[in-house]
């Protein structure tokens, strides 16, 4: 019997490691079959678009260094965008820096050749953010209607005054200029006729001379039959009332002269109905007509 009884611990034995192996083999979480990674996108072309460099309120004056050009989608581009002409691109993955030092050497030379130059020095007339890009219906360039309304600070008025080489400081006086605004004009009757020149404005802003709102390059003196000024509303009056009354002569400012803003002149503040009148040493007090 000792055989059959070893025989039977044995089967026991391996039939409990077998069982053991299974409930082992249960238990044990499978582990999930390897995914096949998703092939990447192609990168998407893309071109250079005008944007702003950064915010730009209504009325600033564009220069280059406003402006940049940014990488935009090619397949989200907009009819009004501007861009610098080149076909689209494919987008680097890892550029290192001497690739972006050519890229932005590039760009430089676009910017002092191409689309940038033909917006410096126009006026921005719907506010643009920084990125935003540069569409032809939110600035004014000069000589397009509306130009000289965005160039206009709030509450003034752009008013035209005759003007010659005489009157206007021998041609020395150029649009961004500040000036005083004389009047000369003869007083009394009989023999009592005498010119008499006061000051209607002082501190004005030349916003052009002629057609002109800016001088030509290098340009000193522009010599012009009309100077446009800008004249705050509450004074337009008199501005009108001088024109009327006699001739309009306008005294150059120092640039170190320039600050407090404009206003009237101490005659035209005290809305005096005389001027003083020195002659032979007397001083006399002469109605105005």
């Amino acid at each position: 019997m000792a055989p059959v009884r070893i025989a039977i611990l044995a089967i026991a034995f391996v039939a409990a490691i077998g069982m053991a192996l299974v409930v082992r083999s249960m238990a044990t979480p499978k582990r999930p079959e390897p995914v096949a990674a998703a092939p990447a996108p192609p990168p998407r072309p893309v071109a250079q678009v005008l944007v702003a460099k950064r915010d730009l309120p209504i009325g600033t004056r564009l220069t280059v260094a406003d402006l940049t050009w940014q990488a935009w989608p090619a397949d989200a581009l907009n009819a009004s965008f501007v861009t610098d002409g080149a076909a689209p691109a494919l987008p680097a993955q890892m550029p290192d820096k001497a690739v972006q030092k050519a890229a932005r050497a590039a760009s430089d030379v676009i910017s002092s050749q191409g689309p940038m130059q033909a917006f410096e020095g126009a006026i921005v007339k719907e506010a643009l953010a920084a990125g935003e890009p540069v569409v032809a219906r939110k600035v004014v360039r000069a000589g397009q209607s509306g130009f000289m309304a965005v160039v206009l600070q709030p509450g003034m008025r752009a008013m035209a005054v005759p003007i010659n080489a005489e009157t206007a400081a021998g041609g020395f006086i150029l649009p961004g200029d500040r000036v005083d605004v004389l009047q000369s004009r003869q007083v009394g009757d009989g023999n009592n006729k005498v010119f008499v020149t006061e000051v209607l404005m002082r501190n004005l802003r030349v916003l052009a001379i002629d057609q002109s709102i800016e001088p030509g390059k290098d340009a000193k003196t522009i010599v012009g039959g009309v100077a446009t000024l800008e004249v705050p509303a509450s004074d337009a009056e008199v501005m009108a009332r001088g024109k009327a009354q006699g001739e309009i002569q306008l005294a150059l400012r120092s640039y170190a002269d320039i600050g407090g803003g404009p206003g009237r002149g101490e005659t035209a503040r005290n809305n005096s109905q005389g001027v003083r009148v020195f002659r032979a040493g007397e001083i006399a007090e002469v109605s105005n007509p």
